[in-house]
């Protein structure tokens, strides 16, 4: 089969992670991105379980960790600033993660990382959007897209990678359907920085403060002139709900309100959020939807099955997402493909929903019901409670934040796809399982020998280590020796 071509509407997370397979596959892909520039923007985010086998797999594993912030653990304290538990970072990459995993990263750090890794191969397109899209009428399964400054084009497959309030879901849906987000009642966090730089013995810390009447506050250490900042309210008479999105200046308003009194460092808190120029006010909830695709028309990520932040699963489902969505097109439409565009698109689309679809089910389950894991107090005596629990979790060790967050998907396995085996690797050791395939010679030199099958089963990578298994015989490059990088192209 021919390559496709492939529009994604979104440049953050989803949208690159796609465009990152993708465009290694061979497809033509163009990414639009309302914004002006890339987006490198936005607060600490962190991946769990699958998540961080993917990035491996993407071989970004290396990278990731030059940019992770130092962030030791999660401190509560009360209202004079007291500590009244703390829980360590789990810095071991081993079983359950605590709120600051081995796995943390700025948000904007994390798209720059794929950007960079996908600019060469694929199409951006920034300050562009998706005006309208049709599908009847047209052969081949093509879609027309006009964007907003009136151009039109044909695309064999879009995808919208547009986040929870995706313009993208609400073209494919129609008009006449109504959105699938599902708000959790009365629950909103704000998002911004403050100056303030760091102080002698300051440790990069996250801090967490609870407030009577379903308030909280959080300040997180990344950068030593800036702290991150979380306000999030529990607010049973929603006024925020009645702002129009965007609205900054309004929720600033409404914010500051809700936040009145609240005590410790809140008052400093709301007088800088008034003039942060990063302010992101949100919504909580999640987007459900029967399908993920409509004919040639597909969402990835937020904009398909957002598990709000309360899971602490957003970033890790839209990497597995956008990785198995890659991978079922690299099966049903890639060269080795018999079946014209139109069924194999058909195919990989369906394939994507059905193998991860129980992911996300597992993901997204009992958030509406009230099993969110965000939790504000509504008394002084509730707020006592929680502090008494946490420090006796925090003394005696215990995984609770395993027990709230959705990290631990049971009975679901991350998909091998061996279309998507890519060649960029630290040549330092490379393991092959092929009969024939290398052969090692003077001075750990591998130089090919015979005819190379596909290589093929699993990908991992360790760090700046790409092991390839394939089928039998091993070998080690020393790379103490000066020789040439055998290129992907001769090994086909």
């Amino acid at each position: 089969m021919a390559p496709l071509k492939v529009l994604i509407s979104g440049g953050g997370i989803a949208g690159n992670a796609l465009a990152f397979w993708l465009s290694n596959l061979g497809h033509a892909v163009t990414v639009v991105e309302r914004f002006p520039t890339l987006r490198a923007t936005g607060l600490q985010i962190d991946l769990r379980g699958h998540g961080v086998e993917v990035l491996k797999r993407m071989g970004l594993e290396q990278s990731y960790r030059s940019v992770s912030p130092p962030e030791q653990g999660l401190q509560m304290v009360d209202r004079s600033g007291r500590r009244r538990a703390y829980f360590p970072a789990n810095r071991s990459g081993e079983g359950l993660q605590s709120f600051t995993t081995d796995w943390e990263i700025m948000r904007g750090d994390l798209c720059r990382l794929m950007y960079d890794e996908t600019k060469e191969r694929a199409k951006y397109v920034f300050g562009a959007s998706i005006e309208s899209i049709k599908q009847e009428g047209l052969g081949g399964g093509s879609v027309e897209v006009r964007f907003a400054d009136g151009r039109t084009e044909l695309f064999d497959l879009v995808v919208g990678a547009d986040g929870q309030g995706s313009r993208t879901r609400k073209l494919m849906l129609g008009a006449e359907t109504e959105d699938k987000f599902f708000p959790i009642t009365g629950q909103y966090v704000a998002y911004f920085t403050i100056p303030r730089p760091i102080e002698e013995g300051e440790e990069y810390m996250a801090t967490q403060y609870l407030a009577t009447n379903h308030r909280g506050v959080m300040l997180r250490r990344s950068h030593p002139d800036k702290v991150q900042v979380y306000v999030g309210c529990t607010d049973r008479s929603e006024p925020l709900k009645h702002i129009r999105r965007g609205d900054v200046g309004a929720e600033k308003e409404a914010l500051a309100k809700i936040m009145r009194g609240a005590g410790w460092q809140t008052d400093e808190i709301v007088r800088a959020m008034m003039t942060a120029d990063d302010f992101y006010c949100e919504r909580m909830g999640l987007v459900k939807l029967e399908s993920w695709s409509k004919g040639h028309v597909a969402l990835v990520g937020d904009a398909a099955y957002c598990p709000s932040a309360n899971t602490g699963m957003g970033t890790t489902s839209a990497l597995v997402g956008a990785y198995i969505l890659a991978g079922e097109i690299g099966r049903h439409c890639g060269k080795a493909a018999n079946a014209d565009v139109g069924d194999g698109v058909a195919a990989a689309l369906k394939a994507y929903d059905q193998k991860f679809r129980p992911f996300m089910d597992q993901v997204q389950k009992g958030i509406l019901e009230g099993d969110s894991g965000m939790v504000y107090p509504s008394s002084a005596f509730g707020i006592a409670v929680a502090h008494l629990f946490l420090g006796l979790a925090s003394f005696f060790k215990l995984p609770i934040f395993g027990w709230f967050l959705k990290e631990e998907v049971k009975d679901w396995d991350l998909p091998d796809y061996p279309e998507m085996i890519f060649y960029h690797f630290d040549w330092s050791t490379l393991y092959c399982y092929e009969a024939g395939l290398y052969t090692c010679i003077s001075h750990g030199v591998a130089q090919k020998s015979t005819g190379v099958a596909a290589l093929h089963e699993k990908t991992t990578n360790c760090r700046a280590t790409l092991h390839i298994e394939v089928k039998q015989v091993l070998f080690e490059i020393n790379t103490s020796h000066n020789y040439s990088h055998p290129e992907p192209s001769q090994l086909s």
